[in-house]
């Protein structure tokens, strides 16, 4: 029941980002540092970052370097 209620929050503790993201801790903060993802001041992830990285797309700035070639 949880996890359906994370699909409707606009902002996730750490916690329930991992649920949400379904990786590990490791894997969760690897990603979250390669697409540039960080909690705000009261310590939550906003649920549209993360779902930017689980959609598949490359980061933003890796775009960015294809354009500079």
């Amino acid at each position: 029941m949880k996890a359906v209620a994370l699909c409707f929050k606009p902002f996730l503790k750490p916690e329930e980002a991992l649920i949400y993201c379904n990786l590990g801790r490791t894997q969760f903060a690897k990603n979250c540092e390669e697409f540039g993802i960080y909690k705000n001041d009261s310590g939550y992830y906003k649920r549209e970052d993360l779902l930017r990285m689980l959609s598949g797309e490359g980061p933003p700035f890796a775009e960015a370097a294809k354009k500079l070639k």
